[in-house]
């Protein structure tokens, strides 16, 4: 019998909204590997449920006794602990270029989607987590929520011209890892499942080969992502 891990995975005002894109690599990465897992609703303002992990942000995985954090290296356990599963990765290139792609979404892509989406965050939020959010996230940005929200159509010009990468090479096939999603797919996708919880705005045209992956990765794990609640349909 497969062990159930736990995760905690962030939750706004309806514990069934889950949005946060480091979080959604990690379910997609137990998905693929065909691992049950028990999710457990966490607010930013829960520090202390998490404290056992040694700092305060999620995705975190309970595995018997071992706290672990930080999506990739959830991974890297899950590739290394569950060999039994398809692999996240394929090989040790595979690995590497995949480690590549998560930071590249980490660095690039998110804080390109996070000046399209962050306005729309807090009327998904608790209210415990409301003030949190507002204060950390303005200081990180610079400036306001409303300043932001006035910049939105430059930052999704902004947005669109960055995914031109992902956008040339999905031209060529179907999935970042080539013929079936894996953790390069998951590392990439979690960003645009962040936005399509949170905010009914569309990131690229629908004609956008980027759309179609999306599509199809909404369509991937049993429809696992597809499933996932809505922010403003909740």
């Amino acid at each position: 019998m497969k062990q159930t891990l736990r995760m905690f995975d962030l939750a706004g005002a309806h514990e069934d909204v889950r949005f946060s894109p480091n979080c959604w690599r990690t379910r997609l990465a137990l998905a693929h590997k065909g691992l049950p897992v028990q999710t457990v609703a966490w607010r930013f303002t829960e520090k202390d449920a998490i404290a056992r992990s040694g700092q305060g942000k999620v995705p975190v995985l309970v595995a018997g006794e071992q706290w672990l954090h930080e999506s990739w290296d959830i991974a890297e356990y899950l590739e290394d602990h569950h060999p039994e599963g398809p692999s996240l990765f394929g090989c040790a290139n595979g690995r590497a270029t995949a480690r590549f792609v998560n930071q590249w979404a980490s660095d690039v892509l998110h804080p390109a989607i996070a000046r399209v989406v962050v306005p729309d965050i807090p009327a998904a939020l608790h209210a415990k987590d409301q003030e949190y959010f507002r204060t950390t996230r303005e200081a990180a940005f610079g400036r306001s929520f409303e300043t932001i929200a006035g910049e939105r159509e430059p930052a999704l010009a902004a947005l669109r011209q960055t995914v031109t990468p992902l956008r040339n090479l999905l031209q060529h096939q179907p999935y970042v890892a080539g013929a079936a999603p894996a953790y390069a797919d998951h590392a990439v996708f979690g960003a645009f499942q962040w936005a399509r919880i949170i905010t009914p705005l569309a990131l690229v045209a629908p004609d956008d080969p980027v759309a179609a992956w999306v599509d199809r990765m909404l369509d991937a794990y049993g429809g696992l992502a597809r499933r996932a609640r809505l922010a403003y349909a909740a």
